[in-house]
């Protein structure tokens, strides 16, 4: 589903990745754990090429989704972001609805059925595990809701124009620990339709959630494997040394 080939990743002179390869495959969840600044972040980034908006950026080596390769100069930026949605860190809703907001991609994908939009509505918000709260207040501001709350609608209206692939900055690090079980519930549910990769600081979350674990440092990918081994018996010292809290 997703695989990279020795990336290398430049913020102007700044080697920020370091001949990454590594594959997710479908279905999974895969997870990104390391300390702050390690590339994590700027790797999921890569994958539906939100970096392409940051200045004097360079990329080498090949990103494949679905075996095409993402960099090419024949990708439609446009429709590899309908295929490879986001959430990210903080809950973004936008100023209108909640029916709106997962809403919102529809009507700018040129869709204009009503019933068409309201069954897709529904029916994002019930796999983001959030109808059953909403569904009496769709006209309501998405700002009423919670945080945990808003950070679901925004997975809503990710799942709205149907993803292949849900990529996911540290989704539960701005909220309860009560919001933070919903989240890691609704992941674990969301792979059995979803391939999904997930950044997070929080090396117990990584465990409960994911199939898969890489574990980033200093712009390099030092191990990757299947999320038990990774935790039980890692193959890298240094691997070992951040999992058991001696640095990071």
């Amino acid at each position: 589903m997703i695989e990279a080939k020795e990336v290398n990743f430049f913020y102007g002179d700044f080697h920020a990745l370091k001949n990454i390869s590594l594959c997710a495959t479908k279905h999974n969840v895969t997870a990104f754990i390391g300390p702050s600044g390690c590339g994590k972040s700027t790797f999921l980034r890569l994958l539906n090429r939100m970096n392409d908006l940051i200045p004097d950026t360079k990329l080498t080596g090949k990103c494949l989704v679905n075996g095409e390769d993402i960099y090419s100069k024949s990708t439609n930026v446009d429709e590899l972001r309908k295929k490879v949605g986001m959430v990210f860190q903080k809950p973004n809703p936008f100023p209108k609805t909640i029916f709106e907001n997962v809403a919102y991609g529809l009507r700018v994908n040129g869709i204009k059925d009503k019933k068409f939009i309201q069954e897709r509505v529904e029916e994002s918000l019930v796999g983001a595990a959030l109808w059953e709260e909403v569904k009496d207040k769709l006209s309501k501001s998405a700002y009423d809701l919670s945080g945990g709350q808003q950070q679901r609608l925004c997975i809503a209206r990710a799942l709205a124009i149907k993803p292949d692939i849900l990529l996911m900055d540290e989704p539960a690090s701005a909220l309860d620990p009560i919001s933070t079980s919903k989240i890691e519930d609704l992941i674990y549910n969301l792979k059995t339709k979803y391939t999904i990769i997930i950044v997070t600081h929080n090396m117990q979350q990584a465990a409960r959630v994911s199939d898969n674990t890489g574990f980033f440092m200093l712009g390099e990918l030092i191990e990757f494997s299947d999320t038990k081994k990774m935790f039980l018996s890692p193959s890298k010292e240094q691997t070992q040394n951040y999992i058991t809290g001696r640095f990071g």
